[in-house]
């Protein structure tokens, strides 16, 4: 993601230097970046510094360590967990992350199936989780455990349209699940899911972005950010929608440089303008 975020320079021109000053005005004195809310945390700290990284600006490395460094993965949730590993790979010091206590923390949420839940003692695995969990064991140098029934748990999300779900059985899939398991099938060097990335396809609306869901009526920019990086990796062809899409996602940013998550929203943080990155990314190619 963070290698194809790293074109989104090339459309928004000199609109990316207003953008990194809106990410750059969102780190708190205490070396954490901004919540919606203005508290720092570690979820927004791997927005605001993969942004940065995706402009080619310098990272207030020396700022965010003390941040990491009083957080115990023993006292953090599943997906603060992983956050806090991704963290230290951004900043150039996964040498450095405390990866025995990490990857402990990781595997208590460890579900039966194989996969991950961001909720403890699950019983099944969920596509964000299986996500969070590959890329927090990449960013440690280390390697998920049986990877096989990892694989069989995405297999048990799909959705009886074609789609994947956050459980299995459902009826219907969703957009950010499955751009989650068509991504993780390819990292893991398995077979394309071609009625998954077909499925994904059909989320896109005329008048610009993907949508959530075949019964969601509006696009948003994690639907949209999660697709096209779904889609570019399965080698899907975008040409057709990278115009409408580029409207889309130019429709949300705000002369202040950050960008909202939907025409509803009315708060920009470092989370949306990351995926309004990665779209723009792949919108450049």
């Amino acid at each position: 993601m963070l290698q194809v975020a790293r074109l989104s320079p090339t459309l928004l021109g000199d609109a990316a230097d207003l953008t990194a000053h809106f990410l750059s005005s969102r780190l708190n004195p205490d070396g954490g970046f901004q919540d919606r809310d203005g508290a720092s945390d570690l979820y927004y700290t791997v927005f605001g510094l993969e942004s940065l990284i995706a402009l080619r600006r310098d990272l207030p490395a020396g700022e965010v360590r003390p941040f990491l460094e009083r957080h115990d993965p023993a006292s953090l949730d599943f997906v603060h967990t992983a956050c806090l590993a991704r963290c230290w790979a951004d900043i150039g010091a996964a040498a450095e992350a405390p990866t025995e206590a990490l990857v402990e923390r990781l595997e208590t949420y460890r579900t039966p199936d194989g996969g991950y839940s961001p909720t403890g003692a699950a019983e099944h695995g969920t596509a964000y989780g299986c996500f969070l969990a590959l890329g927090a064991y990449e960013d440690l140098g280390a390697v998920v455990d049986d990877s096989v029934r990892f694989v069989e748990c995405l297999a048990g999300l799909r959705a009886a349209d074609g789609g994947y779900g956050n459980q299995p059985g459902v009826p219907v899939g969703l957009t950010p699940p499955t751009a989650a398991a068509v991504t993780i099938q390819r990292r893991l060097s398995r077979p394309a899911d071609r009625a998954a990335s077909e499925w994904l396809r059909a989320r896109h609306l005329p008048g610009g972005g993907f949508c959530a869901s075949p019964s969601t009526p509006v696009p948003d920019l994690l639907s949209t950010a999660t697709a096209l990086h779904a889609l570019a990796g399965a080698h899907v062809p975008l040409e057709s929608i990278k115009e409408p899409c580029l409207d889309f996602v130019d429709s949300l940013w705000s002369n202040s440089g950050g960008f909202y998550g939907s025409w509803g929203d009315d708060v920009q943080d470092c989370e949306y303008t990351f995926y309004a990155l990665l779209a723009l990314g792949h919108l450049s190619l």
